[in-house]
């Protein structure tokens, strides 16, 4: 079945095109037709500014439940932690399912078309495996498709609470015991239309030296995207080198893990070293600006990293908010507050973090672009809200960077199926109220 959506703006990568007409069939984008000043006969129209769809490609779906929750007195990483551990333990996978499903509806609702979920609540709370030892996994791939957007499954390996040292109370739930038994688990998840299976290595602090290896080979033989959270805090750089003599992104390299199927996650406190050793390799970098400040990480050498040689992508991670307009901005920002001069990244080059590259970080190598052969994935803000209302079309680009905000969004087509028609969910009929619902199970 083929079907016509007419754009009555569009961001055809690096400019923004009137009136584009884009054929889709079998959920693909078939062609794309510029300067068609008026709606073809039956075609779908999207009125405002229609983009690829966006690519949130770092989350924890169950840390949504913390939000505004931890904002209450102060702290650092650390204490938040225990916060989030709280919460871990009381996920079932049926708790589970319900809130990722909503989550991934709120990501839906924001133009988000495609989720990198790094998923580590793998067993039961005293770390004995489900009677399916993927539940936990399973059930998050079955909240994506009920949401209707793509995820890719960032299976994750996490061992110990530290250098040498075994898991917490709170952390046996996560432990596979050895990256062996974490890879045999993995290996039964399969692949589905909507979802790709990739790997993650938790931190250098949460993989034995040792082992680290085993789980940068299974990523390889797969050919699967691989994710690792990197010098996020300066604890653990300070504590890696007391073990081990050297910076976590050396030990990762020493190991095999960097390389361009690789993103490291944050990416905060590197050395001069780490960052050639990070672009030599066109290992990529998931910044996740709107978490990074809200824990106090601080800001990571975006420009120094790309320059280098890495790819940038966004996430929103422990989901303060859920925008990855916000989190384009904010990396834009944060570099001009930091170095106190504008314009590091083009909004063109900010989009494209959030959308095609995004994708290429998460095994979607062919989304995030308006192109003939891509999935047919796109979504769609409004030019006449009080925030975007007054800007030329042609500064399509710079207005969803620098004024929307995920509430500007109208429409979110994956796979040329609506799963957000004129800012509301086709799926689940009352997003608000799955996402009130899944949290209060939480604190039962």
């Amino acid at each position: 079945m083929t079907q016509t959506y007419w754009l009555e703006h569009a961001w055809l990568d690096p400019a923004v095109e009137p009136g584009v007409a884009l054929e889709v069939a079998d959920g693909r984008i078939a062609s794309v037709r510029t300067g068609v000043a008026t709606p073809p006969p039956g075609a779908e129209i999207l009125r405002g500014l229609t983009l690829p769809g966006l690519a949130n490609a770092h989350s924890h779906a169950f840390h949504r439940a913390l939000r505004s929750t931890v904002q209450v007195g102060s702290g650092t990483f650390w204490t938040w932690r225990e916060a989030m551990y709280a919460f871990a333990d009381r996920l079932t996978p049926e708790t589970y399912h319900a809130l990722a499903r909503a989550v991934y509806a709120e990501m839906a609702l924001a133009g988000i078309t495609a989720v990198g979920e790094f998923h580590y609540v793998h067993h039961t709370p005293d770390g004995t495996p489900y009677a399916d030892p993927n539940a936990m996994g399973e059930a998050l791939i079955d909240a994506a498709a009920e949401a209707g957007i793509r995820i890719t499954l960032l299976d994750t390996a996490y061992l110990s609470s530290g250098f040498g040292q075994p898991p917490n109370a709170h952390q046996r739930r996560f432990s596979d015991g050895t990256a062996e038994a974490w890879a045999e688990r993995c290996s039964v998840l399969k692949e589905r239309e909507h979802a790709r299976i990739g790997a993650a290595i938790h931190s250098v602090r949460a993989v034995p030296a040792d082992q680290l290896a085993t789980v940068a080979r299974w990523a390889e033989e797969r050919r699967a995207p691989l994710h690792v959270h990197l010098s996020e805090q300066t604890a653990e750089n300070d504590a890696c080198r007391q073990a081990h003599g050297r910076t976590p992104t050396r030990l990762l390299a020493d190991h095999g893990v960097l390389g361009p199927r690789t993103t490291g996650v944050h990416n905060t406190h590197l050395t001069d070293e780490d960052i050639r050793l990070i672009g030599s390799t066109s290992t990529g970098t998931c910044m996740c600006p709107t978490t990074e400040r809200d824990l106090a990480d601080g800001i990571g050498p975006a420009v120094a990293l790309q320059v280098a040689g890495s790819p940038l992508s966004l996430g929103s991670d422990s989901h303060a908010v859920i925008d990855l307009f916000e989190e384009a901005r904010a990396m834009e920002l944060n570099e001009r507050l930091r170095t106190r001069t504008r314009g590091h990244w083009t909004a063109a080059a900010l989009l494209r973090a959030a959308s095609a590259d995004g994708h290429a970080a998460l095994g979607w190598q062919d989304a995030g672009v308006l192109e003939a052969g891509a999935p047919a994935d796109f979504t769609t803000i409004a030019l006449d809200s009080v925030r975007t209302a007054g800007p030329l079309p042609r500064l399509g680009a710079e207005t969803a960077v620098f004024a929307a905000t995920a509430a500007d969004v109208r429409h979110t087509v994956v796979g040329g199926r609506h799963v957000v028609r004129d800012g509301a969910h086709t799926r689940v009929p009352d997003v608000p109220r799955a996402l009130a619902d899944a949290v209060e199970a939480l604190r039962a």
